[in-house]
């Protein structure tokens, strides 16, 4: 899929319900669009907690696999801390991303 989701740089309990919510309706209307995988982006994550990685992990229990393409340092930092580091797929993830030269 071509359209990728940008995350926000705060991604946490603060913005958790706005952020779900634009999120969900990006990914609903991109399951309509094509077939393959969604591409969401964390490149700009500067502030992220639990709540926000919440988010993603419930991404995962939607019918549409989804692989993160960019991540920021704190982003990738907090993945690995909380045992999300498998969505930190070097396959996927493009150089521009912080986790990627790593």
């Amino acid at each position: 899929m071509s359209d990728r989701f940008e995350l926000p740089s705060e991604l946490n309990i603060y913005g958790a319900l706005e952020s779900r919510d634009a999120l969900l309706a990006w990914a609903t209307e991109q399951m309509t669009k094509a077939k393959g995988y969604l591409e969401i982006s964390a490149r700009d994550v500067v502030e992220v907690d639990g709540s926000g990685l919440q988010l993603l992990a419930a991404l995962s229990n939607m019918e549409q696999t989804w692989h993160l393409v960019e991540a920021s340092e704190p982003f990738a930092e907090a993945c690995r801390t909380l045992g999300f580091g498998d969505w930190l797929d070097k396959r996927y993830l493009k150089e521009s991303g912080g986790e990627s030269n790593t």
